[in-house]
Order: structure tokens, then sequence, then C-alpha cells
């Protein structure tokens, strides 16, 4: 990749004081084994569980660095950023430990849990357009007017440095780890990272991952430059950045080996697969390192770590996300059936559903649809399956049977 490198990338040395300023701040968060990806890879695979952190994700390690290196008089103006929550979460908690007032811009529609805890930890909220991109414009704004200091979601020195203090960790904690894979937003959590690890470890691939419908760093390296995407949208609010940051395209184009896309089914099947096998709450822009490697979206030497980088997940989205993610796994089928409307015929197809092993989960009978014939009725079905084989044989059944089986478009 040939990009513009600024004059001064972070430096292993940034990183290592940012590491002595977190100490007693942040958690040291663990890595745990994966069972499923190691089997899916053929070798040891680990979570570094950074869901865990303090405010839920790692965001809060840059924040407190960036703060705390504050001059007296910045922190009398106090601090402002935009978020949709997880580094709303992180600088709210670094400027309350540090006794420094906050306001967050954040777009509307943000996760109420986020909103939440961004509040509990003393911010004053404020709601702006539909996007990040947006809501840091209002901040920059606010920052004019007020005299409060803008602090960066991602494109700072030393947002970067206190985000590579997870490298540092992990290197320590899996010293023969061969490929490191993680998401990316704005870039601050994977530049950091690569900067540590390529310290320590140049040997060790770098894989940055991008949710399909919000990925402006591919394009923007093809072209060697930021680039800003015309429109985005995904079920990983918290990766969903329309332009890269200057300093951080920087190092991602000098540091990182590759960087991949995978769709919401993708990201739906990760969360399943981590709340079911590993027990593990993690946020959608959180699992999509995971995401790349179920779907096989790029080939890793192991062992290998995949990074939950947050796990702020709105429980109504979580809802959504785990019937989404069970469709996409072949294992939750919604179809409808058309049959006479006769007593006794409702109760006979859902026998013969479950003697072919499904689990019925909702039923809507309706009769007033023009493109009925009179004496036909149309049953809605969502249905649970062992997967995509099963959900194949039961369609299959259901038509041999006489029944006319189809599918919502």
């Amino acid at each position: 990749m040939t990009v513009a490198v600024p004059s001064e990338l972070v430096t292993l040395a940034d990183i290592e004081a940012a590491k002595e300023l977190l100490a007693g701040v942040i958690r040291r968060t663990p890595v745990e084994p994966s069972r499923p990806l190691t089997a899916k890879l053929g070798g040891h695979t680990w979570l570094k569980c950074e869901n865990l952190q303090r405010a839920g994700s790692f965001k809060v390690r840059g924040a407190y660095v960036r703060i705390a290196r504050l001059s007296e008089e910045e922190r009398r103006r106090g601090v402002v950023a935009a978020s949709a929550g997880n580094h709303a979460q992180g600088v709210a908690l670094a400027a309350g430990l540090l006794g420094i007032t906050t306001t967050v811009f954040m777009p509307v529609g943000a996760p109420l849990p986020k909103i939440a805890a961004t509040k509990n930890y003393g911010a004053q909220v404020e709601f702006v357009g539909a996007t990040v991109d947006e809501a840091l414009v209002a901040a920059h704004e606010f920052a004019d007017r007020t005299g409060a200091v803008l602090i960066h979601p991602f494109d700072h020195p030393d947002i970067i440095a206190g985000q590579g203090t997870l490298g540092l960790e992990l290197i320590e904690q899996v010293p023969n780890a061969r490929t490191i894979v993680t998401g990316i937003g704005g870039g601050g959590l994977i530049s950091g990272l690569a900067v540590a690890v390529k310290a320590k470890r140049p040997d060790v691939r770098i894989i940055g991952v991008q949710a399909e419908g919000a990925a402006a760093f591919p394009v923007s390296l093809r072209e060697g430059r930021p680039v800003r995407l015309k429109s985005f949208g995904t079920i990983a609010d918290g990766i969903a950045v329309g332009r890269p940051g200057d300093l951080t395209f920087a190092h991602v184009g000098k540091l990182v080996d590759e960087v991949v896309t995978v769709t919401d089914e993708d990201i739906s099947r990760a969360l399943l697969m981590l709340l079911e096998r590993g027990k593990t709450v993690v946020e959608p822009a959180g699992s999509v390192g995971v995401a790349a490697l179920l779907a096989g979206v790029v080939e890793v030497e192991t062992p290998a770590v995949a990074v939950l980088s947050g796990g702020n997940i709105d429980p109504m989205l979580m809802l959504r996300v785990i019937e989404h993610g069970l469709a996409a796994a072949g294992r939750y089928l919604a179809f409808t059936v058309r049959c006479g409307d006769r007593p006794g015929h409702l109760a006979k197809l859902l026998a013969y559903i479950a003697e072919q092993g499904a689990n019925v989960v909702d039923v809507a009978h309706r009769r007033q649809d023009p493109r009925l014939r009179l004496g036909e009725v149309e049953i809605g079905l969502s249905v649970e399956t062992r997967g995509a084989e099963h959900s194949d044989r039961l369609v299959n059944a259901l038509r041999s049977a006489g029944y006319t089986v189809t599918f919502d478009v």
C-alpha cells in the first residue's frame, strides 16, 4: 500500500508512556481460548476480551491518556466529544475520574444503554444528526464556541497511544501469536495496536475488519488518501465512521497487513456464536474480528487472536440480532403456508411440522388477503430448526405433503 505518511507516527515509547499513565486506571482484560474458532482454523485461537474493560470497551484507554495530559487551563474549560456510545462513555468516565466537566454529542437514535451509561458517568449529552460524523461537526462547533477541548474519537496521537496499550497486553498474553484480527471504525485502536505489536513482533500479521456497509478504509487505501463515504449503514454502530482520520490512515497504510469486510449477516452469526458457545456478550462492532474468521474472508496463520473491542449492546438490538443470526445460520425460518380453511387443518399442519422435528415459535392466521380463494387460509409461521439442512428438509416435506410454501421477499 502506498500512502502519504505524516512526518511523525506514534512510537512504542509513546505507548509505553501511556501504559504508565493508565496504571491503576484500566483493567488488564483477559485473553480466553475459543474452541469453535480453534476447530475452524485448525490452530489455537484466542479472544482478547476488551468487552470487559471499564465502561465496556477499549475507548477509556485513549480517552484517559488524552484528557490526563491537558493543561490546568484546558481542564478548566472542560472537554467535548462526539460518539455513538463507546467513546462517549470512555470520555465521560475519564473526565469524571479527573474532575473535568464533559459534554458529549451523540447521534439521534444512539443505543439507549450507551446514552444512560454516558449520563451516569457525569456527562451532559446532546443529540445531533444521524451519524457520528454529524455529531462530530456539532462537537467542533461547540468547542469553537465555548473553548472546550475536543477529545477526538480516534485521530490524535494520545488517543492512538492509549489504545496501543491493548497491543502491549496482548503480545504479553499470547507471545506466540501469528495473526491479530480487530475491527476498524476510525482506526484508533488498530493504529495503536499495530505500533505496539509490530515494534515487538514485526512478523505478526495485523488484519483490520470493517462492516461492509461502512467500509471507508478499503477505498481510501486504494485511492492513497482518506475518502469520505457518501452514505453508510450497518448494525455495527460503533465502527460506522464515514472517513478515516488522517493520522490513523497513515498508521494503517504503513503497519496493517490487510483490511477486509464482513456483512451484517456475518456479524449476526458471530454474535450468536459468542453468546451460545463463548457465553460472552459483545456488541456488533466488537465482534467483527470473529465474524471475519467465521466467514473465512481472510486466511490466517495460527495462533490467532481476535479482539472483542466492546460489549455495550442494547438488549433490544440483541434480541433482533439473535433472531437475525439464527436466520442467517438457517436455524430460524419464517414462511407462509396456504391450506383449506376447515376445522382441524391448522392443528394437522402444526402436528406435521412437529413430526419433522421443528419447533413453532409464532403463528399468524390470515383469512382477509384478497389473493386467497374462497375457503382458503394463509398461515404465517416462524419456526426454529437445527440448521440449514433441516430447514430445507422441512420445506421439502411440507411441499411434498401438498402445502403451498412461500417466503416473504
